[in-house]
């Protein structure tokens, strides 16, 4: 039995959640009024401070095919000399060990982000039962809520540092230490893939009935929200039909597309859609580390995206720009970066979305053999992602084309926002997609090949200092 140390100490945030505004990062759900021990409110607030639940993880950008640095650039120069932003070039040239226990700057803030989200979780669902002030059904709720959100975490988790999802060995294979309740001492031993698994889909499954059809802000899980991270989750299962079928009950509640061929180059925020109330968005969590528009860690996009991009895409006008409009410091190794983020005064959203749902019914249509109801799914969505001048619907020349169609598609809409590196550790067993990764990074050359152990990132040195029993990733 060890003390809990998964994250650093202070991350629970209730205190601030319920008291004041002194530490208020980003509330955008109002809360007044006193705070009474004890009372369903208290939890309310909990839940309504965003900031407690809408953290996630970004260092799979930096490890996708999305990203491409250039040796002897500022860039490369200023992440190599940061304790602060140096984990985005580890994280690129897969260096075994992203988060060293050295220096200031040694904990993983994608680990923490995860953790902390359970921990504030936890708390909801361990003490809501008891509370005396509310209806079953009041409670039923924000306990839901709060299994989203562990829910979500806990995929995260298991897509950055564990394995993919292989049914033959996932009872054996390492997951990620489940926290199901909060206690000062338990055990932290890494539960296997499949228990990790089990308990997202138990907490989805049980939370779904209990939420509301809507929200009014996408901080808040809906029942909607629920069906996604399901969605999400078989797909990474490998479980095309029951992705698909979930995908479906998403789409009966929430299937509005942001028509970015409406919309003129720059990207202007006055009136493009917030990511708290975009119509697209399923539930929205962040990627760590915040925006990256003017930071050495801004994601530098590769030859291979843009090829797959193209220049009349929308989603290459509205949401990439190129080096010199980035900053001056950038122009001299040139490129395209993401910069959606730096215009919009957001972090990327890494949650669920209604293009996700579409794209994932699409991959089942053409598993299944039907490449002409994967192709119309695939084109419901680009018809909304150019403008119409530039719009040609895109054809398959059968299921297997149409499989190689619908991962291109996903390339193109979830650019830097975590999907591309979890999708290549998933289909890297696959001939059609495998392929080997070869990037120089400080004068260093570093290989990914589809059996290497960097797919997996270490778990950082300094939680295994803190608990020797989590198993370390080889």
């Amino acid at each position: 039995m060890n003390n809990i140390s998964l994250i650093r100490p202070a991350v629970i945030l209730c205190v601030c959640a319920l008291l004041g505004t002194s530490c208020q990062k980003y509330v955008d759900i109002k809360t007044q009024g006193k705070v009474v021990p004890g009372a369903w409110l208290n939890y309310r607030y909990l839940l309504n401070y965003t900031s407690n639940f809408n953290g996630g993880v970004s260092i799979p950008d930096y490890a996708s095919d999305d990203a491409q640095l250039v040796d002897g650039s500022y860039q490369v120069s200023s992440l190599v000399a940061s304790d602060y932003y140096g984990f985005a070039g580890r994280a690129y040239s897969w260096q075994p060990v992203v988060y060293p226990n050295t220096g200031y700057y040694y904990t993983d803030a994608n680990w923490d982000n995860c953790y902390s989200n359970i921990t504030n979780a936890n708390v909801v669902i361990e003490e809501v039962p008891a509370v005396t002030d509310a209806t079953e059904d009041q409670k039923n709720e924000l306990m839901a809520e709060a299994m989203v959100h562990r829910a979500d975490a806990y995929l995260m988790l298991v897509n950055t540092y564990a394995k993919t999802y292989d049914a033959s060995t996932a009872a054996s294979d390492p997951g990620v230490p489940l926290v199901l309740v909060e206690t000062t001492t338990q055990s932290l031993v890494r539960q296997s893939i499949q228990q990790t698994y089990d308990q997202i889909i138990k907490d989805l499954k049980t939370a779904a009935p209990n939420l509301p059809v809507s929200q009014t802000y996408n901080m808040l899980p809906s029942r909607a929200s629920a069906f996604a991270e399901l969605a999400r989750c078989y797909l990474y299962m490998n479980l095309y039909d029951s992705a698909n079928r979930y995908a479906d009950s998403v789409l009966s509640y929430r299937s509005t597309l942001n028509d970015l061929g409406s919309y003129s180059a720059p990207l202007d925020a006055s009136v493009y859609p917030l990511q708290k109330n975009d119509p697209e968005l399923l539930l929205l969590k962040n990627a760590a580390y915040g925006s990256t528009g003017y930071s050495p860690n801004s994601i530098r996009l590769s030859d291979t995206l843009l090829s797959v991009l193209g220049t009349t895409d929308q989603r290459y006008a509205l949401f990439t720009l190129d080096a010199a409009s980035v900053g001056y410091s950038y122009t001299a190794a040139g490129g395209r970066f993401w910069i959606r983020d730096r215009v919009m005064g957001e972090a990327r959203n890494v949650g669920p979305t209604v293009p996700e749902m579409m794209l994932i019914k699409a991959e089942y249509y053409a598993r299944s053999g039907d490449a002409a109801s994967a192709m119309n799914w695939v084109n419901k969505l680009r018809v909304k992602r150019f403008k119409p001048a530039d719009y040609t619907d895109m054809i398959a020349t059968d299921a297997s084309d149409a499989v190689v169609q619908v991962i291109k598609e996903r390339e193109r809409e979830f650019f830097c926002r975590m999907l591309r590196w979890w999708d290549m550790r998933r289909l890297k067993s696959e001939a059609r997609f495998r392929q080997t990764l070869t990037r120089s990074y400080n004068g260093t050359t570093y290989t990914l090949d589809p059996s290497s152990n960097r797919y997996v990132f270490q778990i950082a040195p300094y939680y295994l200092k803190l608990n020797p029993e989590i198993q370390q990733n080889p």
